[in-house]
């Protein structure tokens, strides 16, 4: 299985509340909800499905995880929606127990156990683990060594701090451009492989 992490970030390398104002206002986040005026739904929405159609399973934190359990089982009625429903689910945390996982087919893996347990699900067969947000845990896999693409949305934005996905290890970690789409409204799709080696 290939780690495919897929993110809305700005140009000054923040994750943090893409979607909304209440979404992720920790450390005194205020902007919240910055994407929508870039967000369109051919090349950025599209870059979504595209994601999700070779995902088998999402691979989340447990922040991540808690926002989209609260959200998406109130939806449905499209294709997309059904897909984030439906799909196998891994949640990593070191808080949450079984008896929490309210959204449907998931599964915990104990954050102590996360990265020999990651390493295990990228070595079986299968489609893609699909990680979005969850910075905290993005930084871990790339630390690890564990990321096998990464999907950006660069959004024509400054947002001036916030939660990065990017490890601050020393570790110098190289990757290929293997794809760039454009939108409209200036959101650079870059997708990057790792370069084995």
């Amino acid at each position: 299985m290939r780690i495919v992490v897929v993110e809305f970030i700005s140009l000054d390398g923040v994750v943090q509340a893409p979607g909304g104002p209440d979404e992720d206002t920790s450390g005194g986040f205020a902007h919240g909800g910055w994407t929508h005026p870039f967000f369109d739904p051919e090349v950025v929405g599209g870059a979504f499905d595209e994601a999700m159609s070779g995902a088998e399973a999402l691979l989340l934190g447990r922040h991540t995880w808690q926002t989209m359990a609260q959200a998406w089982p109130q939806r449905g009625g499209d294709p997309f929606t059904d897909r984030m429903n439906a799909i196998g689910k891994y949640v990593v945390s070191g808080t949450l127990s079984d008896a929490d996982l309210s959204w449907n087919n998931t599964a915990l893996i104990r954050g102590g156990e996360a990265s020999a347990r990651i390493a295990e699900l990228r070595a079986s067969q299968g489609g893609d683990l699909l990680v979005m947000g969850s910075p905290t845990l993005v930084r871990s896999l790339l630390s690890d060594g564990l990321v096998d693409e990464l999907r950006l949305m660069i959004m024509p934005v400054l947002v001036g701090g916030g939660k990065t996905i990017f490890p601050a290890d020393g570790g110098l970690h190289t990757l290929r451009l293997v794809s760039a789409v454009t939108s409209k409204a200036g959101v650079q799709v870059c997708t990057y492989r790792r370069v084995e080696g």
